[in-house]
C-alpha cells in the first residue's frame, strides 16, 4: 500500500530542494536520481537558485553526483568461457530445436562463401581458368563438394584430366601431321617415278626409229 511520507521531527521544518535538485542534474549532466544533496546542508543548498551557485556548491562538495552503479560481466564472461569449452551445453540445457539453436541454411551459407572464395582466389592467381571456375562453381552449388579438401582435390584432378586430354590430342595431331607428310612424299615420289618411267620410254622409242633408219640406209 502506498505510505504516507513521513513526517519531520518536531521543530525542524523541511525545505524543498527540488528546483536545486534540477539545476544540479543539468550542471552535473546526468538525471536527478544521480544527485545527491549534503542533508547537513539544505539550509545553504535551499538559498542557491541559479547554475553559478551550484557549480559553486558542487565545488564545495555540496552537491555531488552519485557513482555508476557496476554491474559486473565477471560470471558472465566465466559462463561463456566454460561454454567454449563444451560446459553447460547437455541435453538438460538446450531450450530450442536443433535447426533453431544452428539452422542448416546457416551452415550451407557458411560453406558457399567459404568454396566460393576459395574458387574466386584460384582464379585470380590463374590456377584455372573462367572455364572451369563455372564448371566447378556450379558443381559448388549443387552440393558436390563437401569442404575445401574436397573442392581441391576435384580442382587437382580435372586439371590432370584436362592435361592428359591435351597431351593425347597434340600426339594424335602430330602423328596425322606426320602421315599427312609421308602421304605427299609418297606421292611425290610416285609421280617423280612416272615421269621418269615416260621419259625412258620415248628414250627407247628415239633409239629404235634410229636404228631403223640406219638399217633402211644400208
Amino acid at each position: 500500500r502506498h505510505r504516507a511520507p513521513a513526517a519531520p521531527p518536531h521543530g525542524v521544518t523541511m525545505v524543498s530542494l527540488k528546483l536545486q535538485k534540477r539545476l544540479a542534474a543539468a550542471v552535473l549532466k546526468c538525471g536527478k536520481n544521480k544527485v545527491w544533496l549534503d542533508p547537513n546542508e539544505a539550509n545553504e543548498i535551499s538559498m542557491a537558485n541559479s547554475r553559478q551557485n551550484i557549480r559553486k556548491l558542487v565545488k564545495d562538495g555540496f552537491v555531488i553526483r552519485k557513482p555508476t552503479v557496476i554491474h559486473s560481466r565477471d560470471r558472465t564472461r566465466k559462463m561463456h568461457k566454460a561454454k567454449a569449452l563444451g560446459r553447460h551445453e547437455g541435453y538438460g540445457k538446450r531450450r530450442g530445436t536443433r535447426e533453431a539453436r544452428l539452422p542448416t541454411k546457416l551452415l550451407w551459407m557458411r560453406r558457399m562463401r567459404v568454396l566460393r572464395k576459395m574458387l574466386a582466389k584460384y582464379r585470380d592467381s590463374k590456377k584455372i581458368d573462367r572455364n572451369m571456375y563455372h564448371d566447378m562453381y556450379l558443381k559448388v552449388k549443387g552440393n558436390v563438394f563437401k569442404n575445401k579438401r574436397v573442392l581441391m582435390e576435384a580442382v587437382h584432378k580435372a586439371k590432370s584430366e584436362r592435361l592428359r586430354e591435351k597431351t593425347i590430342a597434340d600426339q594424335f595431331e602430330a602423328r596425322r601431321t606426320k602421315n599427312a607428310a609421308a602421304r605427299a612424299r609418297k606421292i611425290a615420289r610416285r609421280e617423280e617415278r612416272l615421269n621418269l618411267g615416260i621419259s625412258v620410254e620415248e628414250q627407247a622409242k628415239a633409239a629404235a626409229v634410229r636404228a631403223a633408219e640406219a638399217a633402211a640406209a644400208y
